[in-house]
This record gives C-alpha cells, sequence and structure tokens, in this order.
C-alpha cells in the first residue's frame, strides 16, 4: 500500500512540474525538477522524474492523441492542469507498459477531482483517456499480473527503492 501512495504522490509531482513548465514556458524539465517545492521541501521523487521526462519526450505523440479524442477540445483551449493530468496519463498507458492502464484512468481521474479546472474536469478527462484506452492502449483483466509487472519493473529501474522496502519489512 505505501509503493501505491508513494507513485500517487509522485504523479501529483509530476502534475505540479508539468503545470509549472506550461506556466513558465520552461521547456528543459531538469530546470524544473531541480526546484524543491516550497510545501514539502524536498525535491520531486524519481518517479516524478520519470514521468515528467517521458512526458517531454513523447509529447508530440501524446498531444495528437490527446486532441485526436478530445471531442473539439483543442489542447490550447483545455484548462493548463487537465492538459497535464490528460499528458500524464497517456503517456503511462501508451509509453510506459510498467504501469496498468486501469490504474493511469483511475489516478488521473482522482487528480481530476483533486486538481481540475473544471467541475466537469473527471468526467471530460475519463471519456478522453477511457477513448484513447480502447484505440491504442491493450486492456489487461488481471490487475493483479499487472500489479506484478510493475513491482518487477520498478524493481529494475529503481533498485534502491526495493532494498529500502526489505529492510521496512524485516524492521
Amino acid at each position: 500500500m505505501a509503493h501505491q501512495h508513494a507513485h500517487t504522490a509522485a504523479r501529483k509531482q509530476a502534475i505540479q512540474v508539468l503545470y509549472q513548465m506550461e506556466i513558465t514556458g520552461i521547456g528543459d524539465p531538469d530546470i524544473v525538477l531541480a526546484q524543491v517545492n516550497p510545501e514539502q521541501e524536498v525535491l520531486p521523487s524519481k518517479y516524478a522524474s520519470l514521468l515528467v521526462r517521458g512526458v517531454v519526450q513523447n509529447q508530440d505523440d501524446i498531444d495528437d492523441k490527446i486532441e485526436e479524442f478530445s471531442e473539439s477540445w483543442p489542447l490550447d483551449r483545455m484548462p493548463l492542469v487537465d492538459k497535464a493530468i490528460l499528458r500524464l496519463a497517456t503517456f503511462e498507458m501508451l509509453f510506459y507498459e510498467a504501469c496498468p492502464v486501469s490504474v493511469a484512468i483511475n489516478e488521473a481521474v482522482d487528480l481530476a477531482k483533486a486538481f481540475g479546472g473544471e467541475d466537469d474536469s473527471p468526467r471530460f478527462i475519463n471519456g478522453v483517456l477511457g477513448r484513447i484506452a480502447d484505440r491504442y492502449a491493450e486492456l489487461d483483466d488481471s490487475v493483479e499480473e499487472e500489479a506484478e509487472d510493475v513491482a518487477e519493473a520498478e524493481s529494475e529501474v529503481f533498485p534502491e527503492a526495493e532494498s529500502e522496502a526489505s529492510a521496512e519489512a524485516n524492521a
């Protein structure tokens, strides 16, 4: 459960960085990632950094998919927070295989409830991501298998996190 909480926190950090990049026009994620969040007095997590860099590296493809399924809502008319949430979730669904599609969508809807730019942001985000998933993402009904795949992939990407988790479990 702590693992899920850490990823939720990382997604919030990633949304904040993506939003800040959009507001300031800073195109280099490393500049924004290097700044300390004054509320938390910490740098964004490694997972947040992975998400932000992934969105930036794939942004043209991600934006194309969002515009294709946003039903007459061009990106330049969307609230900036909604755009950041859609970009993050689309990256996770289409370019980051370790994240189950259902998790990416559910987390995005939760982020929209907390931070969305409009009252109907959660519904809008759910609809756009659902259409993207239907067309491009392979949906797997086996959530347990996906969770195991996520844990395995992350232990390869972040081996220190696994050793920290083992130490906590043995304490």
